[in-house]
This record gives C-alpha cells, structure tokens and sequence, in this order.
C-alpha cells in the first residue's frame, strides 16, 4: 500500500509517522514550502516535491492535509488517478472532491496536533467516510491499523462533531491563556494551576461536564462576580468573563 501526503502541517506529520510505525509505506510528500516537505519527507524517508503536478499518480491512497481554504485550491491541480483521495478536514463536506477523482472520502481525527509533542495515535478516534461502500470497508481496515477506535459518521454529523470540538478544546486552551495572562500580570506561575486543570479534565471521564462544574457562576454569586470583574482590566476579557458566568448559571438552572 502506498501512500501520498499533500500536505505537512501538525495533523499530515502525525498521521504519516503513525503510518510509517505501522508498516505503511508514506511514498511522496506535497507542501508548497519546500522546507517544510522535504523536512517531513526526511522522517519518512520518502520523495518530496513542491509542485500539485509532479504528485505521483500510482499511489493507492491520497491525503489531502492542507487548510480548508487552500484545499479547494489545490483539488483541481492534482492529476486525476485510481486511488481513494481522502481529506482531514473537520468542517468540509466528503463531496468536495466530486467532479475531480472517481473514488473519495473523509479520514478525520479527533484530535489536537501539536509538531513537537508524541500522541498515543492508537487512542485516537478517527472518523471515515467514503462515497462507495467498498472504500468504506477498505478505510476501515486501512485506519484500523493506526487506532482502536474506527467510526463511520457522514459529513453532517462530521461537522458538529468539529464545532463540539472546538468548545471542548480551542476555547479551553484559550482559557489557559486568559489564565496565565492573569498570572503572569502578578509575576505568578502558570504551573500554580495544573493541578486544577488536570483535575478538571480528569473528572469528565466520570462526570458530566455539568455534574463537574464548580465555582461562583453556579449560584450566580454576584458580590465575587464583580469583584472578579473590576480585576480585570481588558475589556474584551471583561466581557468574556460576564457572559460566560451568565451561561454557567443558566445551564446549572436547568438540571
């Protein structure tokens, strides 16, 4: 089995290595930074190029790993092949590729991808989708080699299983960063809240979010409420902090 990465951002450098520690043979990688490919292309120990025409077309399967703006962009530039052209994308519909390769798909993971830090990819929830039910069945065999955790889902649920993704993960880890804003204003260290984020993130795998939650919103505590506020001294933060202890309120109200 052979495959070709377009693509080699956080996400196309995790996958591909998990691929290549499975025993499937990553064959060529795209990017238009040739820094960029060649530097995933060396991990792999595979060909690089930076031009869409010169992507080998013998490959078995095609990832398309790329932004969602530049994806559309780049489609139409690949030359049309018998192999499964699958894309990573959270929010782009699996129909993006009609018109342009006869056999596509959507291999997603639910995950957060940082270069520089080791994921556990067989822990992973990968979510596939394909527009035969013959390549359904191939992905699910192919992706059952990466991960446990191998689920069909169609690109409606895909993309609010994305926007959920978004709440339980981009806008926590904002939060860290409204958090140490805070700290770092009073020459306090970050490291003072890890314990408390690691317990928070440990208690939902027995909990309910709402059966988790803690602090003043709950019960609308006014009086700390704006206390908390008149500390702040950005406006936007100000906002965030009303507005979300307003939601916190409303949701523990209707249990």
């Amino acid at each position: 089995m052979k495959v070709v990465f377009i693509g080699s951002g956080n996400l196309a450098t995790h996958l591909s290595l998990a691929m290549k520690g499975a025993g499937i043979e990553v064959v060529q990688v795209y990017s238009q930074t040739e820094s960029h490919a060649s530097l995933l292309a060396n991990k792999l120990s595979c060909s690089f190029t930076t031009e869409p025409e010169s992507i080998v077309i013998d490959a078995d399967i095609y990832i398309f790993s790329v932004k969602d703006s530049a994806l559309l962009d780049l489609i139409h530039k690949i030359p049309q092949n018998k192999g499964l052209w699958l894309h990573t994308a959270g929010s782009v519909p699996m129909g993006v590729f009609e018109g342009y390769n006869d056999r596509y798909g959507v291999l997603y993971p639910l995950q957060t991808f940082s270069k520089n830090r080791d994921i556990d990819f067989s822990i992973v929830p990968v979510f596939i989708e394909s527009n035969s039910a013959v390549d359904e069945a191939y992905l699910l065999s192919f992706v059952g080699k990466l991960t446990r955790q191998v689920i069909s889902l169609s690109s409606e649920k895909r993309k609010h299983l994305h926007l959920a993704a978004v709440w339980a993960c981009n806008f926590t880890n904002h939060m860290y960063l409204m958090a140490s804003k805070i700290l770092q204003e009073q020459s306090l260290s970050d490291a003072f809240l890890l314990p408390l984020i690691d317990e928070t993130a440990a208690k939902v795998h027995q909990l309910s979010a709402r059966e988790a939650q803690t602090g003043p919103a709950i019960r609308y505590d006014e009086n700390i409420i704006e206390k908390h506020i008149e500390l702040l001294s950005d406006p936007n933060m100000k906002e965030l902090y009303r507005l979300i202890s307003r939601n916190i309120h409303k949701e523990s109200s209707n249990e």
